[in-house]
């Protein structure tokens, strides 16, 4: 197992500490090595809605796996994160990018960027599928 964390994750507003309590009860339940909490961020999109955004530790394919699960739980949108180019540029910035998903269904991609400096995530670009 690899260890990995993200703060490009997030789910549909209003569902945030409800759906990361769920998270971290799941994976206690199931011995996962998962750990979430969120950080008080949110974002808006122009597609998708408003999301609360929430940072992990632990296990790239358990939080791929749980978010998916949280979605279909609470019939909510998430974003599940975490996805670089394979372009190695040096930048200004730091990008990420993340799947919008509604349950097992890919309805969208969104871009994000933040100030290598501590800043905070941004939405740069958005597309429906």
């Amino acid at each position: 197992m690899v260890k990995s964390d993200s703060e490009t994750f997030a789910v549909e507003k209003g569902y945030g500490q409800q759906a990361v309590d769920w998270l971290n009860e799941e994976a206690k339940k199931n011995n996962f090595k998962f750990e979430a909490r969120l950080y008080g961020q949110e974002i808006t999109t122009q597609n998708f809605g408003s999301f609360e955004m929430f940072s992990w530790i632990g296990d790239i394919q358990v939080a791929r796996k749980l978010i998916v699960k949280v979605s279909k739980r609470f019939k909510i949108k998430v974003i599940e994160g975490s996805y670089k180019t394979k372009e190695r540029i040096l930048k200004i910035s730091k990008q990420d990018y993340g799947m919008v998903r509604k349950g097992d269904k890919v309805i969208g991609h969104i871009a994000f960027t933040a100030s290598r400096l501590g800043g905070k995530w941004e939405v740069s670009a958005e597309e429906l599928r």
